[in-house]
C-alpha cells in the first residue's frame, strides 16, 4: 500500500435535509396571545453504517415555542442530515467521528432551516445559540453506560 493509501480520509459526500416539519396547533388565535413565548430546543444525533466507510449522520433539532398559559405557539422539528465518506481511521475514532465532527458539520444548516421555517411561519426568527457536541457526545456515552448495567441482567 502507497503512503497516499494510508491517510486518514474524512468527507463530505452530500448534505441534506432528511426530515421537517412545521407545526402552529393553536393558529390564527395564537397570532393574538401577547406576551413573550418561551422557546425550547432539543437536539439528538444519530449515525448508520451505509457502506464500506460511507456513514450517515443525523442531526434532528426540535423548537417548540409556548406563551404563559402553556399554550403552544409553534413546534418546528428538523432532521439534518449528511452522507460522510470515512476511512483509514481507527475504529475506536469514527463514533467521535459521526458523534462530534459530523453534528459541527451539520449544526450551521439546521440552523438556518429552522430559523427559515420560523420566519415563514410568521414569527420572528428563532437564533439557536451554538453548541458544543464533544459535550453532547460525552452525555450520551454517560447515559449509555448508566443504562447498560440494566440490560446485562
Amino acid at each position: 500500500m502507497s503512503e497516499e493509501q494510508k491517510q486518514p480520509v474524512f468527507g463530505i459526500e452530500k448534505i441534506y435535509v432528511k426530515d421537517i416539519s412545521l407545526e402552529i396547533p393553536n393558529a390564527p388565535q395564537i397570532f393574538l396571545e401577547q406576551g413573550s413565548p418561551t422557546i425550547s430546543v432539543e437536539v439528538h444525533t444519530n449515525a448508520q453504517q451505509l457502506d464500506e466507510g460511507v456513514f450517515e449522520a443525523v442531526l434532528t433539532v426540535t423548537v417548540t415555542s409556548k406563551v404563559e398559559n402553556d399554550k403552544t405557539v409553534f413546534l418546528v422539528e428538523a432532521a439534518q442530515a449528511g452522507i460522510f465518506r470515512i476511512s483509514n481511521v481507527p475504529q475506536e475514532d469514527i463514533e467521535p467521528l459521526l458523534g462530534i465532527a459530523c453534528p459541527n458539520i451539520l449544526y450551521p444548516y439546521v440552523r438556518e432551516v429552522i430559523a427559515d421555517m420560523v420566519v415563514r411561519a410568521g414569527f420572528p426568527p428563532v437564533v439557536l445559540q451554538p453548541m458544543n457536541f464533544e459535550n453532547v457526545y460525552q452525555q450520551q456515552k454517560l447515559m449509555q453506560s448508566a443504562q447498560q448495567p440494566a440490560t446485562t441482567h
